[in-house]
């Protein structure tokens, strides 16, 4: 089966099949949408893909981390094909089903929220992320939001302004709402103020009260602070845990809404269920996508009940909001990722990862910082290890050699010199240390050791 195969490469790459579809593709699709790996796939399941000309590729991005519990799961997919035999969408605005309220009370009992939660149903991140927007501001009667250096949070306009990196997402697309303010990012291998971790004394905490509600906007201003509790585009960058809960603290002091977008951390990545599992305190809203519906698009909003209930009916929701296909998907794939305990495989991968990460981190001057929690881990790669300056050429230049051999990995950081890796869980462990021996051996190629 494919599902337990290993990387197998039988044409050049692309094969004659997939360049056929290209040529389709140039003719047809705009080059505004970005492609990492020129194939077509066949087929895919768990962490392997195959693509139309038999070439089989093991997967190392899984959706862009849409797919935790791997491509095209046996129980998923018969979840999906029992509601297709009953019905698709007759629009939660018009007729109730009961896979939407199932839906919105399994997640409520499982985001880390303090007290009576409710949970909107939407259809991507990046619509998420503008209701958490949308229901801050009405909550608070405040117009102000805060969002971090690195972060991302989608391509619609309001999240393009809350988004931090400018080529490709924001370039000449301007100009964007109003009202959203940038904070440094805790990002302490290339600290933004020149301090060590260790002896900074949490500067970066300090300087909202010092500085930034002084100099940019005022705390009784600010509605919310959207925080990715793991820097997704921004290359996997992790904060300070002390960081989080000065920011909780600051949060309370003021009044402010603190959303954790868990899009890309959430549903067992990280090693727990929602990686702000692992802060000592909690956020008021929690939003979340990707990997919980097993590929089939749908995203969540989970907030105080008190939050949710500063709206009224028909302020929020849409056609295709919690459409009965995926929260149908949903509530398998939260079954499984509980019954068969993902939290611990994504451990096991981490482990497996880490200690090679750091082994060829030894070998390879190239591999600046490795960092990670759980199965979301990244490589930075620099020319200099004491100056810091990014490999971009290289780090482009070895991923394009692990795809040519039969791994897809994928490229993040706003310098362009990670490499982010984000296997489905259910991966084998040869499959795994086959997809890092690719990765390896490109390292060696590309700097040629």
């Amino acid at each position: 089966m494919l599902r337990d195969s290993l990387p197998k490469i039988v044409t050049e790459v692309p094969g004659p099949k997939s360049q056929e579809l290209l040529k389709v593709r140039k003719n047809n699709v705009p080059d505004g949408v970005s492609m990492l790996a020129p194939v077509f796939v066949e087929k895919a399941e768990g962490a392997m893909v195959q693509d139309v000309d038999g070439n089989i590729f093991i997967d190392f991005v899984a959706g862009i981390g849409v797919l935790n519990i791997g491509h095209t799961h046996p129980e998923v997919v018969e979840a999906v094909k029992a509601q297709c035999d009953k019905y698709f969408a007759p629009n939660i605005n018009v007729f109730n089903y009961e896979q939407y309220p199932k839906l919105a009370e399994k997640l409520n009992q499982i985001m880390p929220i303090e007290g009576e939660k409710k949970t909107l149903l939407v259809n991507t991140g990046a619509e998420a992320d503008e209701n958490a927007v949308k229901l801050a501001r009405r909550y608070t009667g405040r117009s102000e939001i805060i969002a971090f250096a690195g972060a991302f949070h989608g391509r619609s306009y309001m999240t393009m302004a809350l988004t931090s990196k400018v080529k490709p997402y924001k370039f000449n697309f301007g100009p964007l709402p109003s009202g959203v303010h940038r904070f440094p990012f805790p990002y302490c291998y290339r600290c933004p103020y020149g301090l060590e971790k260790q002896t900074c004394g949490l500067h970066c905490a300090k300087m909202f009260e010092e500085s930034f509600f002084l100099e940019y906007v005022a705390p009784d201003q600010v509605a919310a602070i959207i925080l990715e509790p793991i820097l997704g585009e921004g290359g996997f960058v992790i904060p300070p845990d002390e960081f989080v809960t000065a920011l909780r603290n600051m949060c309370d002091k003021y009044g402010i809404v603190l959303i954790a977008d868990e899009i890309q951390t959430g549903y067992a990545r990280t090693g727990k269920m929602f990686a702000c599992n692992y802060w000592a305190v909690k956020p008021d809203m929690v939003v979340s996508a990707k990997s919980v519906a097993g590929g089939i698009p749908i995203a969540c909003v989970t907030a105080k009940a008190e939050i949710m209930n500063s709206v009224t009916a028909g302020e929020i929701g849409g056609t295709y909001c919690g459409n009965p296909l995926a929260s149908a998907s949903a509530l398998k794939v939260l079954e499984i990722m509980e019954r068969d305990h993902y939290p611990e495989k994504a451990k096991h991968i981490g482990e497996i990862c880490m200690r090679r990460f750091y082994e060829m981190q030894q070998k390879y001057e190239i591999i600046g910082n490795v960092r990670g929690k759980g199965a979301m881990m990244a490589l930075e790669f620099v020319k200099d290890r004491t100056t810091k300056e990014p490999a971009k050429d290289e780090t482009k230049a070895i991923i394009q050699e692990c795809w040519k051999n039969g791994l897809v990995i994928l490229g993040a950081g706003v310098r362009d010199n990670n490499i982010r890796f984000l296997m489905p869980l259910v991966i084998t462990d040869d499959q795994l240390n086959a997809g890092l021996d690719i990765l390896d051996k490109a390292i060696a190629k590309v700097t040629q050791k």
